[in-house]
């Protein structure tokens, strides 16, 4: 072979070594991209076992009760109004004139109360469907109402054509499988049954009570209603008085006030919580009385929704959502781990084979699917401590056989420590997670540029490759 065939070859080498850092760092950058492929998997493993927690949760709540919606009292009361039309009848003398004709047709006039006030004890407890649970409670309320006699002036209906004797009292509840007692209404001074039915325009489920003596009534008709009920995930009011009062207790520590209003005043301990809301019929969108003629300003499901307020009982963070955001850390923590590695080769004698890079990024991606399984039996906590002691520990073997170094090898084990820490704080961190989580990149970015601040990259590239010894040069 000529000196001249062999120019090519050297320009081709000398190339490669002016560039083996950048192939280097590419070829690690290509293996953190395959190593989201089993991320990936793992993620769609949660994802499947997320969504059959859900369908028990969904089965627990179906039998027991679904999130309680306590929208009313509303006061309905029927009334007959005239439609006048015109129609053609023949006449005396054969011709077709129009006549005006006058048909009668029922409505429902409704009325809310003045003052509403609820006093309740609400009991949580969790449900369990084989390894899967659900937070449900059981309900006691008392609720108390004042309607004034219905002014029927106001709305242009003369007392004639009211329909006294069928009024009725009339609740919207979503999910009346939740009541477990014979429900009574107190109206004045006498006793009703409440039936099942829905009064209420839209809604689809409810109860009723016929009431009576409206005609004769004068001032304030006091109601009350003792309600027990059974539900899950949270409970909510409508604001249906013109001054509306909600005082619940429960020994639940970590309540989730929701809705279109917060309590004004609060208590909450490791024991329970107690909250009053002190509410006014101006932060809603519905009048105190309407005909269900006129729509716009009736109470209807979409209005009601948007002025419920109430309480949510929380778990906290579940393990499958803990799992969740551990796994948007992964490829983080796989480059940390990396960059240790290429650290040791850039400022050591040292050659770590990219299929050692690989095992290390498997382990880490097994340490996922090690808290995921265990966290479906044991606390979170445990899971965890146990996941992240026995990737660290497997790591950590292997390294003190790849590194050479019982030196390095206690660098990485500490490396790992550090991270596993600091991923479980973050997720403990529920608020303040990513502040925290950018203070401690920012931390790793800051060593990362001292440890690296004297290193002279194409000197080192001149060198040789990354972590070549002299002798290895030399050959």
């Amino acid at each position: 072979m000529k000196p001249t065939d062999l120019f090519p070859v050297a320009r081709l080498a000398s190339f490669l070594k002016r560039c083996a850092t950048i192939f280097k760092v590419a070829g690690m950058a290509f293996l953190l991209l395959l190593l989201l492929i089993p991320l990936g998997l793992i993620r769609s493993v949660l994802q499947e076992r997320l969504g059959r927690r859900n369908d028990a949760v969904a089965d627990i709540t179906s039998s027991w009760g679904a999130a309680q919606k306590i929208i009313g009292p509303v006061l309905i009361v029927p009334y007959r109004h005239a439609i006048k039309s015109w129609r053609d009848q023949p006449a005396s003398d054969g011709k077709i004139q129009k006549v005006e004709v006058v048909e009668w047709a029922g409505a429902n006039a409704c009325f809310l109360p003045s003052t509403f006030a609820v006093d309740g004890d609400i009991t949580p407890t969790t449900l369990h469907r084989g390894i899967y649970k659900a937070v449900v409670y059981r309900g006691r309320l008392v609720l108390a109402a004042q309607f004034a006699r219905p002014d029927f002036g106001s709305l242009r209906i003369e007392d004639k054509d009211v329909l006294w004797e069928d009024a009725v009292v009339a609740f919207a509840i979503p999910d009346l499988r939740g009541v477990k007692e014979q429900l009574q209404l107190t109206w004045g001074t006498e006793t009703r049954p409440l039936l099942p039915g829905s009064k209420l325009r839209g809604f689809t489920s409810g109860v009723f009570a016929r009431v009576g003596g409206l005609r004769e009534s004068e001032g304030w008709i006091p109601m009350r209603l003792e309600l027990a009920l059974n539900g899950s995930d949270g409970l909510s009011f409508a604001p249906v008085g013109e001054k509306n009062t909600v005082k619940l207790s429960s020994p639940w520590p970590d309540p989730s006030f929701q809705g279109a209003f917060l309590p004004s005043e609060r208590k909450i301990t490791p024991e329970g919580f107690e909250a009053t809301w002190e509410v006014s019929y101006y932060g809603r969108d519905y009048a105190q009385q309407w005909i269900d003629l006129e729509a716009s300003t009736a109470l209807n499901p979409s209005s009601a929704n948007a002025s419920l307020f109430g309480v949510n009982f929380l778990t906290g963070i579940d393990a499958y959502r803990n799992v969740e955001r551990a796994i948007k850390y992964g490829a983080l923590f796989l480059t940390l781990v990396f960059a240790a590695f290429f650290l040791f080769e850039i400022l050591s004698a040292l050659r770590i084979h990219p299929f050692q890079y690989a095992l290390v990024g498997a382990a880490f991606c097994l340490f996922y699917l090690g808290l995921l399984s265990l966290s479906e039996f044991v606390v979170f906590g445990l899971a965890y401590l146990a996941a992240a002691g026995t990737t660290t520990l497997l790591i950590t073997f292997y390294c003190a056989k790849v590194l050479h170094s019982g030196r390095r090898t206690a660098i990485v084990t500490g490396l790992l420590a550090a991270i596993y820490g600091f991923l479980y704080i973050a997720l403990q961190l529920q608020d303040y997670s990513l502040l925290f989580g950018t203070a401690g990149l920012f931390a790793v970015l800051a060593v990362l540029i001292y440890l690296t601040r004297d290193i002279d990259w194409y000197a080192h590239d001149q060198a040789g490759p990354p972590g070549a010894s002299p002798e290895e040069e030399r050959t």
